[in-house]
């Protein structure tokens, strides 16, 4: 199936040459482009596009506010990937509480831009290293602030998909997850979408900031 996809970004060099690079891409068709968060949820709710490539800075309102606006809608299967900028790390972490399924740099190439949207319209997450790093660090920042009410939550999970909430917080793939509990890959989505039933959850990348703010996962320990 064709990828549809919308480039939200305020300068028009990014817009046309994200256009020309996903355009000229297989199975990815770039439906809009959107010069600020204003337009990028109105044409999200109009297109219903597969997946947004969303700046974080854009006048009037911005991505990270953009973001919150179209995940809020449960019947938008609209997904987000962000792109950021080494400088803008503080961003990271609210974009992600927004509801961004990955983060993407701005100089990133054709090729990796096509498959992060891919990965991102797929229902993985994507973080690089980098960034993953230094989200890491800031939930070890905000480590102490988990709520009450998401402990409760947490407590309707079985063992093993407990397990796999914690493997999905450390980045690990479906795949990955899969061996690490010796099952097959099949099980690991099933025990997935399970999970983010219960939890009340829209995909893997807010299931993972669940189980930080949690503290079901606590940066620096591999264990439960």
């Amino acid at each position: 199936m064709t990828i549809r996809v919308m480039i939200a970004d305020d300068q028009a060099m990014i817009r046309e040459a994200f256009s020309i690079l996903l355009g000229a891409q297989p199975g990815i068709e770039v439906v809009a482009t959107a010069v600020d968060g204003l337009e990028a949820v109105a044409k999200a709710e109009e297109l219903r596009p597969d997946v947004i490539v969303m700046d974080i800075r854009m006048p009037g309102l911005n991505g990270i506010e953009a973001t919150r606006l179209i995940t809020r809608q449960a019947d938008l299967p609209t997904r987000i990937l962000v792109l950021t900028t080494f400088d803008l790390d503080e961003y990271v972490y609210e974009a992600l509480r927004a509801g961004a399924a990955g983060f993407l740099l701005k100089d990133a190439s054709g090729v990796e831009l096509a498959e992060a949207v891919r990965v991102v319209a797929a229902g993985e997450a994507l973080l690089s290293p980098e960034l993953t790093k230094r989200l890491i660090a800031e939930f070890a920042r905000l480590s102490g602030s988990a709520k009450p009410s998401a402990q409760v939550r947490i407590d309707v999970l079985t063992n093993r998909e407990t397990e796999v909430l914690a493997l999905v917080a450390r980045g690990l793939s479906n795949a990955e997850i899969a061996g690490e509990l010796v099952v097959a890959e099949q099980t690991v989505k099933t025990h997935m979408g399970s999970i983010l039933q219960k939890l009340q959850l829209r995909d893997r990348t807010q299931a993972a900031v669940f189980a930080y703010e949690t503290g079901l996962v606590v940066p620096g320990r591999t264990d439960l």
